[in-house]
């Protein structure tokens, strides 16, 4: 069964989906200097606002966009809704741990690390499967493989899949602070000056249809999803393993389940954190595997990490290439350090399979491939 994506709705700290894509074309970043918090120096953060964005009113945006584009009316009672975060809900319990009032909440619940996907829910009014994936920051990816297998499986025709993240608070920031893998500047990926992660915040959700509904109903198509491939080291509580093997092997599950080839990829989108470690381990991953020549760039130079949301980001702009044949370029890159096809700039393209990777804490490592 081809499972087809409908609807995107995306925001970041570049704007809406539309928006961000033009500006990634044009090599734009949203990342700037910040100090959301007094206690706290100021760092280049990708920020929707001035100050970071509340759950509720991004996620209900977000959806809500990709509805309009799929052109899809509320309500929608056999949709099913997948919808991850791997904060979720953090900046919320922070703040009612800094106050001096007794923890007492009415809706304590609903401030879970859930609450993106029971927002989602509500304000589609389904009846159908919630759920809610946590895998760091292969969550999006997750999502997305979870509605698929939702309307393979039969137990739904519709479904909308994705991350949502609003990642900026002072835990989030002193804990990365205290891993050593803040940037100070901005976030290059892949360059010999790469000095880190740059936070941002935002998330996309995909309205993922089985072909036969799409096509019933004459919706517009950006392309397939065509599968997915997950493992985990379990070799550590942050940091990946070097040797790569269970990243090797979700990749070549992925192409395996998917009927191709490493030849046949004409574009990756790598996770592409800037950090010293995983832009590395990244890079040797990708040279094991796959033909010198394919072209690679990472979009988070424009972004930010958007951490959980970041997989559901990225799936949502290669669609974008798909749709446009056009290419992003790896913003921020100028002195790349390792020996792969980087996009400095963007351009036009033939482009008839992606794949996108996501790698999180715990050894999360997520592939997925996508087709015109």
């Amino acid at each position: 069964m081809d499972i087809v994506v409908t609807g995107i709705g995306l925001i970041s700290c570049l704007g809406n989906l539309h928006q961000t894509w033009e500006k990634i074309l044009q090599g734009e970043s949203g990342i700037k200097l910040y100090q959301p918090f007094r206690e706290l120096n100021p760092y280049p953060l990708g920020l929707i606002k001035n100050q970071p964005i509340n759950l509720t009113e991004l996620t209900q945006s977000i959806v809500a966009d990709a509805l309009i584009d799929a052109q899809l009316t509320v309500p929608l009672s056999h949709c099913g809704v997948v919808i991850g975060s791997s904060r979720g809900c953090q900046g919320i319990w922070e703040k009612l741990a800094q106050s001096n009032q007794e923890l007492e909440l009415s809706h304590w619940l609903e401030t879970l690390p859930h609450q993106a996907a029971i927002i989602a829910a509500r304000q589609i009014k389904t009846t159908y499967m919630v759920q809610s994936p946590m895998a760091a920051c292969g969550t999006g990816l997750w999502a997305i493989f979870q509605g698929v297998e939702l309307i393979r499986q039969g137990k739904c025709q519709q479904v909308i899949a994705g991350a949502v993240e609003s990642p900026i608070t002072p835990l989030t920031l002193a804990g990365f602070k205290k891993m050593g893998v803040l940037a100070q500047t901005g976030c290059y990926p892949f360059d010999r000056h790469r000095e880190g992660l740059v936070l941002g915040e935002g998330g996309a959700v995909l309205v993922l249809e089985s072909a036969k509904v799409a096509c019933r109903r004459g919706a517009f198509i950006y392309g397939k999803i065509l599968d997915f491939g997950f493992t985990c080291d379990a070799n550590h509580i942050s940091t990946p393993a070097i040797d790569n093997q269970m990243a090797s092997r979700a990749i070549k599950k992925c192409l395996e389940r998917s009927n191709l080839e490493p030849t046949d990829i004409d574009y990756i989108q790598p996770h592409g954190t800037s950090t010293l470690f995983n832009d590395h381990r990244e890079a040797s991953l990708i040279q094991s595997l796959f033909p010198s020549d394919i072209p690679v760039s990472s979009t988070k130079g424009s972004t930010g990490h958007t951490l959980g949301a970041s997989g559901a980001i990225a799936v949502a702009i290669t669609l974008m290439a798909l749709r446009y044949q056009e290419l992003p370029p790896c913003v921020g890159l100028k002195n790349p350090e390792f020996e792969l096809n980087f996009l400095i700039e963007s351009y036009k393209a033939q482009i008839k399979k992606i794949l996108c990777l996501g790698f999180g804490f715990g050894g999360q490592n997520a592939a997925i491939t996508l087709s015109f």
